[in-house]
């Protein structure tokens, strides 16, 4: 089971594999959102926020998020540091149900550019 630290890690890894990215990939890593990230096995929320292109996480807390971020991913930590990683792919994870996405409508459009 990955830890909160290995789970932070692979944000950061996130954060700056979005800042690297061109073309579409970039312009859906623009996006000004409050983001939070539910680590089920963990219960550990990171809450944060995307923008400038990197995901900037501001605080990290037991539990479900206390507030509803615009972008909101829920999974186990061992398949979020294998997501970052590229041994999981995010379409036959989420199809699975291994991983949840949620976010408004044009949100979503625009990260699945991402993903």
């Amino acid at each position: 089971m990955a830890t909160i630290d290995e789970c932070r890690a692979a944000l950061e890894k996130l954060s700056d594999n979005m800042q690297q990215a061109e073309g579409d990939v970039r312009s859906a890593a623009s996006l000004d959102r409050s983001v939070s990230c539910r680590i089920t096995d963990l219960d550990v929320t990171f809450v944060g926020r995307m923008t400038g292109g990197r995901i900037v996480v501001q605080d990290t807390h037991q539990g479900p998020p206390k507030e509803k971020a615009q972008i909101r991913l829920t999974m186990a930590g061992d398949d979020l540091v294998a997501l970052v990683n590229g041994e999981l792919n995010f379409a036959k994870a989420w199809g699975a149900g291994r991983v949840r996405l949620e976010a408004g409508l044009r949100d979503l459009f625009q990260l699945r550019k991402l993903l």
